[in-house]
């Protein structure tokens, strides 16, 4: 074969490869550190870049959320209990060049710090909060990395407690506070289960007995109108019989009245001619004065004319309206006294 030919083939090959060795290619998730002869020149940007062969090189950096498991550790709590926990720690690059160069191991510099941190947090709490507290631990956790790792241009994401495992000793313990306290919860609970039946009851009671009175209550009031209804009945019925017998009693009156009148109106005249006889008598000179029997008679006629019509006149009155003559010192009839020497003989 021709030497020539051979070095040419030489040529190509090398020449091939110097020119794959500057041609880079780097992910849309990396970034670029390139070096020139050991110094750090740029940082490239995803895509296509191309470097001087021999002379630069170029280290990628993965930018993706990266995990670091923190390793279980023995932590002694604030009321001596000794505790193992683990933890696991989220972070991602901010910068490439100081990740790379402020920094020679940044897992076990993140490791370490992490641990060391985390025997700080849980060591000033108790078992019991640092049972319950995760969010808090996590969270104090979290802003230490972040400021410490922030010169190393990482920034931590976040972090979360795996476990916290107590002795077993202290687990059995545990396990038995918290039968007793739902034992104490299942007896509240029973016990405010009775107290809530019987204040139910109780009000159940005493309700019924309020709806029993009301009910008795107005009963006696039904009761007491409905008899007093009744006598107001009855005495609206004996106040109108009344008042029909007296209306009875006195069209009855007014008729005999009526009657008494109308009989005695003739005796009335009757009785004046009398007395106008009797009083030319008595102007004579007879020592005897002799008086019809019919004159009683007369004088009980215009008696019970009289007392009839008393309510409305009176004696008076009487007189003159029935005609009969008013007896005074003028008209008295004076009967000569009889002489007694005669009657006496």
């Amino acid at each position: 074969m021709n030497p020539i030919a051979i070095v040419l083939i030489v040529v190509a090959l090398i020449g091939i490869g110097v020119l794959v060795s500057a041609v880079k290619i780097v992910r849309p998730y990396q970034r670029g550190l390139v070096e020139r002869l050991g110094k750090y020149k740029a940082t490239r940007e995803p895509g296509l870049n191309l470097i001087l062969p021999f002379i630069e090189t170029m280290q990628l950096i993965d930018m993706r959320e990266q995990v670091v498991d923190v390793p279980p550790q023995e932590v002694i709590t604030a009321d001596n209990v000794v505790v193992s926990v683990d933890a696991v720690v989220y972070y991602e690059a901010t910068d490439p060049q100081r990740l790379v160069y402020n920094v020679a191991d940044f897992f076990m510099a993140l490791t370490k710090l992490a641990q060391t941190n985390l025997r700080n947090l849980i060591g000033d709490l108790e078992l019991d909060r640092a049972l319950t507290s995760r969010d808090t631990i996590n969270t104090q956790l979290r802003d230490v990395l972040d400021d410490a790792t922030d010169k190393w241009g990482v920034r931590v994401v976040r972090v979360e407690i795996q476990r916290i495992d107590p002795p077993p000793d202290i687990v059995s313990a545990m396990h038995a506070q918290m039968r007793a306290e739902r034992d104490r919860r299942a007896t509240v609970t029973e016990a405010k289960g009775y107290q809530e039946a019987a204040i139910a009851r109780a009000d159940g009671e005493q309700q019924a007995a309020v709806l029993s009175a009301q009910g008795r209550k107005q009963a006696a009031v039904l009761d007491a109108e409905g008899q007093a209804q009744a006598i107001e009945l009855r005495a609206k019925a004996e106040k109108f019989q009344l008042e029909l017998i007296g209306e009875g009693e006195g069209n009855a009156a007014k008729a005999r009245l009526s009657g008494i009148k109308a009989a005695g109106a003739d005796k009335a005249v009757l009785t004046v001619e009398y007395l106008q006889a009797l009083e030319r008598i008595g102007d004579g000179r007879a020592t005897k004065l002799v008086i019809p029997a019919e004159f009683s008679g007369l004088l009980g006629t215009i008696a019970a004319l009289a007392a009839a019509s008393g309510d409305d006149d009176t004696d008076d009155e009487v007189r003159p309206k029935r005609g009969l003559p008013i007896p005074d010192d003028d008209n008295r009839v004076d009967l000569p006294e009889p002489d007694r020497s005669e009657t006496r003989r």
